[in-house]
C-alpha cells in the first residue's frame, strides 16, 4: 500500500472533489460529522453505564471526542516518525493525524442506545425471529440474515455516513475516502466474514452490510486496500490508519473505563490509582501525598494515556512493512510495551466494571425497552408488506400507525422488501438514545410519565 493512495482526498460518490485549499479534506470531514444528527444523539448514549445521573460519567459523545483527541497526536506522532525515516513525504504527517482524528470521531457513530448490551439485544430479537421464521424474517436471505443475527455497530456507522445521512444523497456525508479507510476496522461484510478461514483481525467482526458493500469498494479501490475473496465473499486488508483508530480506542476505553468506575463507586480510588501506576511505570511521585485521591486518579489518569500513545507509536513503527503490506494482524496495544498492563485493565472491567448490580440491572431494563419497542414496530412494518410496500395505501388504510409515523418521525422512503424493511427497523432503533428508548417504549404500552 502506498500513502499518496491512503491519503485519498476524493469524496465518496464524488471522487474528483475539489476542496478549498484553506479547509483540508479532514477539516471538512471532521466538521460534516461533527455537526451531524446522529453524533449530536451520541451525547445520550451510553458507554459503559446506562441511564446515569452523574455528570462525570463518559457518554458516547465524550468518548468519541477524547478518542479523537488521541488519535490525532497519534496521527502526528507516527506521521512525524515516518517523515523523519524517508516513508513519508512532509506536509502528509499533518493529513494522517487530520484523518485519523476524523475517523475516531466517527468510530462510534452507528452504536445503538445501551452500548454493547444494547448491540446485543438488538441481535437477540432479530435471530429470535429467524429462528421462527416469523414476519420480515420470512422475506430475507439466509446468506444476509446474519447481518441482522450479530447487530454490529461499526456495519451501522458505515451505513450512517454512506447512505442514511445528508438527505440519502449517494455518499451520505460524502466523507473523503482515507477517512472511511481508517474508520473501516472491519472491511468486510457478515457473509465474507463466516466464509473466510483467513483468521485476519479485520474479520473477527463485520463492518459494511450487503445493501452498501458497493460503496465501499469504490472507497478501498480509491485507497488501493488489497482485495481478497471473490463474489459476495469478497473482503478488504485494513488501512494502515485504521490500526491507530483502534489503539487510540482501546487507550481511551480502557483507561477511562475504570476511571469512570471510581467515580461511580464500582472501583475503589486506591485500586484505580494501582493500576493506572502500572501503565505510567512510575513510581509514586511524593508530591502526591498531599493530593485528593480524585485529583491523583486524574494525573495518572493523563500520564497514562500519554505513556500509551508512546506505546502504539513505537509498535506502529516496528511493525511498519507488516501494516503496509496488509499482514499485520494483532492490535498495535497487545504488541506493545503496555500489553501486559492493558491486560489488566481488561481482567479489572471484565471481573468487576462490566458485572456491577446497578449496570447489570439497568442493561436488563434497556433488553426489556428494546425488545418491546422493536416487538411493536416490526408489526407496521409486517403491515406494510400485506399493501406490497405501498406506503400512501398503507397510510390510508391504517389510522394507528400513520399516528405513529407522525409521533416518532419514522423514515419509510428507502423500504421496498423485506430485507431493507428489516433495516429500516434497525436503523430506527439504533438511533435512538436511551432516554428516547423508554420514552417510545412508554409511548407504545401505554405508561402514563411519572
Amino acid at each position: 500500500m502506498e500513502w499518496d493512495r491512503l491519503l485519498n482526498a476524493g469524496c465518496l460518490c464524488r471522487p474528483d472533489f475539489q476542496h478549498q485549499p484553506e479547509r483540508p479534506f479532514y477539516q471538512q470531514d471532521y466538521d460534516r460529522i461533527l455537526f451531524s444528527e446522529p453524533f449530536r444523539r451520541l451525547a445520550q448514549k451510553t458507554q459503559v453505564h446506562p441511564l446515569y445521573d452523574n455528570d462525570h460519567v463518559h457518554h458516547r459523545m465524550i468518548h468519541s471526542m477524547e478518542t479523537s483527541s488521541v488519535g490525532r497526536s497519534l496521527g502526528m506522532e507516527v506521521g512525524q516518525r515516518l517523515v523523519n525515516l524517508g516513508r513519508l513525504r512532509d506536509g502528509q504527517q499533518h493529513q494522517m493525524a487530520g484523518v485519523v482524528q476524523a475517523a475516531c470521531l466517527v468510530h462510534d457513530i452507528g452504536n445503538p442506545p445501551f452500548g454493547h448490551s444494547g448491540e446485543e439485544s438488538i441481535g437477540d430479537w432479530f435471530a429470535k425471529q429467524f429462528r421462527y421464521d416469523t414476519g420480515l424474517a420470512q422475506g430475507i436471505a439466509t446468506a444476509h440474515r446474519s447481518e441482522f443475527e450479530a447487530f454490529e455497530g461499526n456495519a451501522q456507522g458505515f451505513r450512517i455516513v454512506s447512505s442514511l445521512e445528508h438527505a440519502r444523497r449517494d455518499g451520505g456525508m460524502r466523507l473523503s475516502y482515507a477517512t472511511i479507510g481508517a474508520f473501516a476496522k472491519y472491511p468486510c461484510t457478515a457473509e465474507a466474514k463466516l466464509a473466510s478461514d483467513a483468521g485476519y483481525v479485520g474479520l473477527k467482526k463485520f463492518g459494511v452490510f450487503q445493501g452498501e458493500v458497493d460503496l465501499f469498494a469504490e472507497a478501498a479501490a480509491a485507497l488501493g486496500l488489497p482485495e481478497e475473496g471473490t463474489g459476495s465473499t469478497r473482503w478488504w486488508r485494513r488501512h494502515p490508519l485504521a490500526f491507530l483508530v483502534e489503539a487510540s480506542d482501546d487507550i481511551c476505553y480502557r483507561i477511562l473505563d475504570i476511571e469512570d468506575a471510581a467515580t461511580v463507586g464500582d472501583l475503589d480510588r486506591e485500586t484505580v490509582t494501582d493500576v493506572l501506576e502500572q501503565i505510567t511505570g512510575k513510581p509514586n511521585d511524593p508530591r502526591s501525598a498531599d493530593m485528593r485521591v480524585q485529583d491523583r486518579v486524574g494525573l495518572l489518569r493523563a500520564q497514562a494515556i500519554g505513556s500509551s500513545i508512546q506505546a502504539a507509536v513505537e509498535a506502529f513503527i516496528d511493525n511498519y512493512d507488516a501494516i503496509m503490506a496488509g499482514t499485520f494482524n494483532d492490535g498495535l496495544i497487545e504488541v506493545s510495551s503496555k500489553a501486559q498492563a492493558f491486560k489488566k485493565l481488561k481482567d479489572l472491567s471484565n471481573n468487576r466494571i462490566f458485572v456491577a448490580r446497578r449496570k447489570t440491572e439497568l442493561e436488563t431494563l434497556g433488553h426489556q425497552v428494546l425488545h418491546i419497542v422493536l416487538d411493536h414496530f416490526h408489526e407496521l412494518f409486517v403491515d406494510l408488506r400485506v399493501c406490497d410496500w405501498d406506503q400512501d395505501r398503507f397510510l390510508s388504510n391504517h389510522g394507528y400507525w400513520a399516528k405513529l409515523i407522525r409521533a416518532v418521525d419514522l423514515d419509510l422512503r428507502s423500504v421496498v422488501d423485506d430485507y431493507t424493511a428489516a433495516h429500516a427497523l434497525g436503523d430506527f432503533v439504533s438511533g435512538m438514545t436511551d432516554r428516547y428508548a423508554v420514552r417510545v417504549r412508554d409511548m407504545v404500552t401505554g405508561t402514563l410519565p411519572s
